[in-house]
């Protein structure tokens, strides 16, 4: 038992000692893997690490080479992540393909971003309103708060039968700052010019226009800029189309009163120029009118006329005729028959085969009118009032009742006064004349029309510059080119509604005349208006009114008596006071500037009573855009340029806390 025990503490034993042998070698075995895998791993960390650092910087090198700082780079093993934000797309574009170009486009991870785009910015908002007649188009971008309906409605208030054709777009954005002025001037000069184009936007109005003539023309030039509202940019283009001359006249005359034009035609410019140069070597002096337009009835008008003109000039007296093709050339008796047959010779042979010529020397019996003429006339007269008579010999009732009934549809019922006698002894072509008579009287604001067997003789006042062009074309269409009349027709600008419409040196003058005719008045030593001045400034307000929106200056002048500062406080108040008057009669003056100028600029010697008197005075003279509109307008220079330094005025110590300071010597107004 003891013994079988024995044993089996032998074999534990044993089998002890072979177990932990046997786990001192597990256990060596086991560590040296250990070490061997430690050892393993930090080398391949180490090795990571060096092919990461060196992906890094290959990579942050290309980037700094084409000057990109700003993408972030972290390399994860082989693996590269961008970071970071572009400027654009085409930046992020760009950096994605640097680093793919060191690494290889399989091991970059994106992870760039582009910056947010600006807000997109409004359009241009802009409308083309094309008017043909009644037919209106409108075509553009407006802003879709903008009512477009108000356009279409006052484009179609224009008149019943204008048709609009919208075709405008909208966009969601902000209504531009002037675009409703803008607008509103365009629609003005679409109701004024019934052909055009215009193009709006919200700082500039572009017009483009037709009109009939070219009083019509100037007359919407000059509406269109009275209309402009201050600050706009207008373009205004509007053209005329040449009339058409139907019969193409010339009538060049040579007699007591020197050389003139009663009626021109020409039908080019180079044409024209010719003509009038010719006349002017003939004797004509002054200015020249000579109308361009359609109907020439020969492209060798200029040779034609140039040749007649001179050969006027080598008679010394009479009158050369055109209409159209047909020339007549009389001259009196006084000019030598072989004198005339050379003047006649050489014409004919400078006129183009396509010219007819009849050339006439009055008999000595006919180169003053007669006493039979004297005893057979018809003249009709029209007063500066407006009243129209008419008296002398007339051929029977029928003629009597056509020409009153002719005169009163012209003049009016009431203007009308029939003073004639019926006499059958008149002479041929008569009821012609005289029918002829009234068409000729209504081209004149007043004067006559005295209609002999020989001859028809027109005299008056008209505020139309070509009334002696149509007058004379329509007497050589009438009675031919042989008739024999005279001329004696003056324009009067005040006559002519395209000349006296409102532009701002217009207005300017007519203020002053107002002056001129009366000064306005103030109580002794005050600012106050006097009572007699209170006509004076309706005169003017109604003038202002008129004129529309002007740039004006207000000036108070004073004589030199008294102290210095008192006088400059005084016209400095009297201005305001002008000015306050207007404001009160309803004239905008927010364009107005008051300015007290004291005794500066003296009109008149201050050491007499009446000088005195003088100087004491308002004056208005435009300034800023309404100036510069009215150099144009009358082709004036520049003004001066401002005085420098050595024209500052001196202190003038109007108070104890009230100095003036030094300031540039104001343009004498």
């Amino acid at each position: 038992m003891r013994k079988e025990r024995s044993n089996i503490l032998a074999r534990l034993q044993g089998a002890g000692t072979s177990v932990l042998h046997n786990y001192k070698w597990y256990v060596l075995t086991a560590g040296a893997f250990a070490v061997a895998a430690v050892v393993a791993v930090g080398g391949a960390s180490l090795s990571v690490r060096a092919t990461e650092r060196l992906l890094l910087n290959d990579s942050l090198a290309a980037l700094n080479e084409a000057a990109m700082d700003w993408p972030e780079i972290q390399v994860d093993g082989l693996l590269v992540t961008m970071n970071g934000q572009a400027a654009t797309e085409a930046e992020r574009f760009r950096a994605l393909g640097i680093v793919s170009a060191v690494v290889g486009a399989e091991r970059v991870i994106d992870r760039l971003s582009v910056a947010p785009s600006i807000a997109i910015a409004a359009p241009q908002f802009s409308v083309e309103m094309m008017r043909n007649g009644l037919d209106v188009s409108l075509i553009g971008l407006v802003p879709e708060s903008y009512d477009v309906t108000n356009i279409v409605r006052q484009i179609e208030g224009i008149g019943p039968e204008v048709s609009v054709v919208n075709m405008v777009e909208t966009a969601a954005h902000a209504v531009p700052f002037g675009w409703e002025r803008s607008v509103d001037y365009a629609l003005k000069a679409m109701a004024l010019v019934p052909v055009s184009k215009i193009s709006v936007s919200a700082d500039q109005v572009e017009i483009f226009g037709l009109a009939e003539s070219e009083r019509q023309r100037d007359d919407f030039r000059q509406r269109l800029q009275r209309e402009r509202p201050r600050g706009l940019i207008a373009s205004i283009e509007i053209s005329a189309p040449r009339p058409a001359i139907t019969p193409f006249t010339l009538r060049f005359v040579i007699d007591g009163d020197g050389a003139r034009f009663d009626a021109c035609s020409a039908d080019s410019q180079e044409a024209r120029a010719a003509i009038l140069q010719a006349a002017r070597q003939a004797g004509a002096s002054g200015v020249l009118e000579c109308t361009i337009g359609l109907g020439s009835p020969s492209p060798r008008w200029q040779v034609a006329a140039v040749a007649a003109v001179r050969a006027l000039a080598d008679a010394g007296a009479g009158t050369v005729t055109f209409s159209d093709t047909d020339i007549s050339l009389v001259v009196p008796n006084a000019v030598q028959i072989a004198e005339f047959d050379r003047i006649v010779g050489v014409l004919e042979n400078a006129l183009p085969d396509v010219f007819s010529l009849q050339a006439v020397r009055l008999p000595p019996e006919e180169g003053e009118l007669d006493a039979q003429d004297n005893t057979v006339e018809f003249l009709i007269s029209r007063a500066p009032e407006g009243g129209v008579v008419m008296r002398g010999r007339l051929t029977d009732d029928r003629l009597r009742s056509a020409l009153l009934s002719m005169a009163r549809s012209e003049f009016g019922l009431s203007a009308v006064e029939m003073q004639a006698n019926i006499t059958p002894d008149t002479p041929e072509g008569w009821s012609v004349r005289t029918l002829l008579a009234v068409d000729v009287l209504s081209y004149l604001e007043h004067g006559s029309v005295r209609v002999r067997p020989t001859q028809i003789d027109i005299r008056g006042v008209t505020g139309d510059l070509a009334a002696s062009d149509r007058i004379s074309q329509i007497l050589a269409d009438r009675l031919g080119t042989g008739a024999r009349f005279n001329l004696n027709i003056s324009y009067d600008e005040q006559f002519d509604p395209v000349a006296m419409q409102p532009t701002p040196a217009r207005c300017e003058a007519w203020i002053r005349e107002i002056l001129a005719e009366k000064q306005l008045t103030f109580d002794p030593g005050s600012a106050s208006l006097a009572a007699d001045a209170a006509r004076v400034m309706d005169r003017i307000a109604e003038v202002l009114r008129d004129c529309g929106r002007l740039e004006m200056e207000i000036a108070g002048h004073t004589d030199s008596q008294g102290r210095l500062e008192t006088n400059m406080r005084l016209s400095q108040q009297r201005a305001e006071a002008v000015m306050a008057a207007l404001l009160a009669r309803g004239i905008p003056i927010s364009g107005f500037e008051a300015r007290g100028y004291g005794p500066e600029f003296p009109i008149a010697d201050n050491s007499t009573a009446s000088g005195r008197e003088a100087n004491r005075r308002i004056e208005f003279r435009l300034i800023g855009e309404s100036a510069v509109a009215a150099r144009e307008e009358t082709g004036e220079d520049e003004p001066l340029e401002q005085p420098d330094e050595a024209d500052l005025e001196i202190e003038v110590t109007i108070g104890a806390d009230d100095t003036r300071r030094p300031q540039p010597r104001p343009e004498r107004p």
